[in-house]
């Protein structure tokens, strides 16, 4: 009985997690249909004419793929050698994605529209097809976001400052008029003229109030950039520091661990103690 059970959760972890076998790589393109599938009937759920006209359709539906997903979740768990291991891994969480909607479902039935989720178990296509050169690349965009992270920080915390210094400026300025009511509200019309969305329900009436908005629209412009900035800085660091540099000639290879240089043939490895190639 142990063994024939043990049987069945190996070809079952076979088809579900395999990639190499016929049979793994037609279940998860037939898996990544459904995500599709389902994620579109979300989407046109939400148009009114289709939602009147074919209610019970997407109710039935909707259903049908949110115990498929829930079946899949639970026959992964059951294959997997170290179930939670991968219940608490990168692909384990995705996949729990697909499974929360249904028990929100239970709680309103209005929130079937957060289904669209599961769109974000297409990045098993990465796996499937097995392109881990965007998973790389992804590795090191994260890098740069974390590595930048302390200095937008302080960019948010700067700029909230001086929306509020700002906003309470034209709560004076226009004297609670005008829609300038509050501060909150006079904050909230900092935040919209700096970052150049502008809505237009609040506008300025008094000279004073419109010279600081063209003030604050003009800052805006070089305020965008600052973050912009301090990513694409940290990314080209990341760049750098994946190349090793050659001593004779300065080129830079991608290789991790050169013994020559590509170029002009440079022993690097009889100078790698004069020439470090990676700094700490």
């Amino acid at each position: 009985m142990g063994i024939n059970h043990k049987r069945l959760q190996d070809k079952i972890h076979r088809v579900i997690f395999g990639t190499d076998t016929k049979a793994g790589q037609l279940f998860d393109v037939l898996l990544l249909i459904a995500i599709v599938v389902s994620v579109s009937l979300v989407l046109l759920e939400s148009i009114v004419e289709l939602r009147e006209r074919y209610t019970y359709v997407f109710y039935y539906l909707e259903w049908f793929f949110s115990l498929l997903f829930l079946i899949e979740y639970v026959l992964r768990i059951y294959s997997h050698p170290k179930s939670w291991k991968y219940i608490f891994s990168f692909w384990g969480m995705i996949d729990l994605l697909a499974v929360l909607p249904v028990f929100v479902l239970f709680l309103s039935p209005n929130m079937q529209y957060l289904f669209s989720i599961r769109l974000v178990r297409l990045m098993r296509m990465f796996r499937i097809m097995k392109l881990g050169q965007h998973f790389l690349a992804a590795q090191h965009l994260s890098r740069a976001l974390r590595a930048s992270s302390y200095k937008i920080s302080v960019f948010i915390l700067g700029l909230l400052t001086l929306v509020i210094i700002l906003g309470s400026f034209m709560y004076v300025v226009e004297e609670g008029k005008n829609g300038f009511q509050s501060i909150p509200l006079s904050v909230y019309w900092a935040i919209i003229t700096i970052t150049t969305v502008g809505y237009g329900d609040i506008v300025p009436q008094t000279d004073m109030g419109k010279f600081i908005a063209s003030f604050i629209m003009l800052l805006g412009y070089g305020i965008i950039a600052v973050p912009t900035g301090i990513i694409t800085a940290e990314i080209a660091k990341e760049n750098e520091s994946n190349f090793n540099t050659c001593p004779r000639c300065q080129f830079m290879s991608k290789d991790s661990t050169p013994n020559y240089c590509s170029r002009c043939g440079h022993d690097l490895c009889a100078h790698e103690h004069q020439y470090p190639l990676f700094e700490d």
